[in-house]
Formats: C-alpha cells, sequence, structure tokens
C-alpha cells in the first residue's frame, strides 16, 4: 500500500467509523430485536417471524402505511412544483429584490418542525375558527376535527416548510443554464413557456432526481410535524408510519414489534427510493 492509499484511508476512517457506529450498528442490533419479544429491557423469547407475520396482519400500522403514502404522493407533486415556480420567480430578472424573496421563501425551512405544528394548530383551529365565525363560512370551521382536514393540515404545513429549500436546488441548476442558450431561443422567437419547456426544462432532469428523492425521504418519515398538528387524530387517521411505530415502542412498550415495523418501514422506504433514483437517472441519460 503506498503513501497515497494510506492518506485516502486515514482520511477516510472518521467518516467510516462513524457510520458504522451510527448506521450500520444499530441497523444489525435492530434487525435482531425485531425477532425478539424485547421490551426496551430484555429479552425473554426469540419469535422468529412473528413479529413481523403479526405487522401486516395489524389494521392500524397498514392504514398509517396508506395514509402516509397517500400524504407523501400529494406533498411531493406540490412541493416540487411550488418549489421550481418560486425558483423561476426568483431567476426571472437580476432585481436586487430577489435575494429577499429567496430569504423569505427559504426561511420557514429553519423552523423546528413541532414548532411549526404548534403554529399551524393555532392558525387552523383558532384563526380559521375566527374567521368562520365572523363571515358565517363553514370551510374555515372544524379544521383538524375530521380525517380529511387533517389530512390536507399535515399537506398545507409540509409544502410550506419544504418549497422554499426546494427552491434552493431549483435556483442552483437554473443558474447553470448558458445564458447563450435562453438569448438563443428568444432570438428565434420563442415564448416564455417555449423556453422554459424546451430549454430550461430538460436541463432541469438532475435537480428532479436531487429534489425527488429529497422530498420522498422527507414525506415518509415526518413526525414532528405529525405530532404537533394532530398527534394522528381523530382516532388514529391521521397518524402516520413514524408515529404508529415510536406509540408502539414508547406508548406501549412493544420495542421488538416496533423493530419489525421499523424494518419494513425502512425497506419500503429503500425500494421507493431506488425505483425513483433510477427512473429519473435514465431519464437524465435519455436528455
Amino acid at each position: 500500500m503506498n503513501n497515497r492509499s494510506k492518506s485516502f484511508w486515514l482520511f477516510l476512517a472518521p467518516s467510516l467509523l462513524g457510520m458504522i457506529v451510527v448506521l450500520f450498528i444499530p441497523l444489525l442490533t435492530g434487525a435482531y430485536y425485531s425477532l425478539t419479544d424485547w421490551n426496551g429491557i430484555k429479552v425473554d423469547q426469540f419469535l422468529g417471524l412473528e413479529n413481523y407475520l403479526r405487522a401486516f396482519q395489524d389494521e392500524r400500522f397498514l392504514n398509517s402505511i396508506w395514509f402516509t403514502t397517500k400524504f407523501s404522493v400529494v406533498a411531493i407533486i406540490l412541493v416540487n412544483i411550488i418549489g421550481l415556480g418560486l425558483a423561476l420567480l426568483v431567476t426571472q430578472k437580476a432585481d436586487k429584490l430577489n435575494n429577499v424573496f429567496r430569504t423569505v421563501f427559504f426561511m420557514p425551512n429553519l423552523i423546528g418542525g413541532i414548532i411549526l405544528g404548534f403554529i399551524w394548530q393555532f392558525i387552523f383551529i383558532k384563526a380559521f375558527a375566527a374567521i368562520g365565525d365572523a363571515t358565517g363560512i363553514e370551510f374555515f370551521k372544524g379544521w383538524l376535527s375530521t380525517t380529511g382536514t387533517g389530512f390536507w393540515g399535515l399537506i398545507i404545513l409540509f409544502v410550506w416548510q419544504m418549497s422554499g429549500y426546494i427552491m434552493i436546488i431549483y435556483i442552483s441548476f437554473i443558474n447553470n443554464i448558458p445564458d447563450e442558450m435562453i438569448e438563443a431561443a428568444e432570438i428565434d422567437g420563442a415564448t416564455a413557456w417555449q423556453t422554459f419547456w424546451k430549454i430550461k426544462f430538460p436541463m432541469l432532469a438532475p435537480a428532479f432526481t436531487v429534489s425527488l428523492f429529497l422530498t420522498l425521504s422527507n414525506a415518509f418519515k415526518i413526525y414532528d410535524q405529525n405530532l404537533a398538528l394532530t398527534a394522528g387524530g381523530p382516532f388514529d387517521s391521521t397518524q402516520m408510519v413514524a408515529m404508529n411505530i415510536v406509540n408502539e415502542a414508547f406508548a406501549v412498550r412493544n420495542m421488538g414489534y416496533a423493530q419489525a415495523k421499523a424494518v419494513i418501514f425502512l425497506v419500503i422506504i429503500a425500494v421507493i427510493s431506488v425505483v425513483q433514483i433510477s427512473i429519473t437517472r435514465k431519464r437524465e441519460v435519455d436528455l
């Protein structure tokens, strides 16, 4: 091994050690505990695949997966559409206010999920109720008291938080599009829509890969916003997978079973992420 190889592994060692301690050891330990009746303190019995079979028959767990999937699909679409729209808005012209708008749009992402949840809980319950009482419009009354309004409340919160973050990613790719291509399109008489669809949109394919992955992973593993805004109510109808697992582990103290749910959840996210990346990467090559 030459000095260059030694230096490479020397600099890589801290990262590898961190990944082993923080990621791989807990993953393997959790996989083992998912096969037992671990209660957080001790293991009395090795159960094999019993926890996994039980999870696939757990109606509350399956409902939380379905609710999380619906939430993620809607949230991913809206976040990326709005994030791209904001990026196009603040990169149209060389305006000094663009930096101000970028900061304003990005700021919600700096606020913690728990705080955001309580802020929007106040808006949906108190502010909307006041508007409904003042105007007599039923639409503003009873927010977060039904599954439908709870779902859209979570969507609004997540989109408001993530759109500015995704906007920054799109801005970085838009700024790398050569000005000569845009100018050539304008000289040829292309409209703003044609310039976007024929030039900018295809060149943003790598940005879609990154943005879809980030929004997908964040949408599926959301917990703190769910806890603060609806706490899974009413009757666990807005409970997402992360909350279902946490409640199973710490409220019921059934940690072996909760760990089995977590492993299933990990596999679901991994499969969806790999499929998404492979599809979007293929699109990059085709373009």
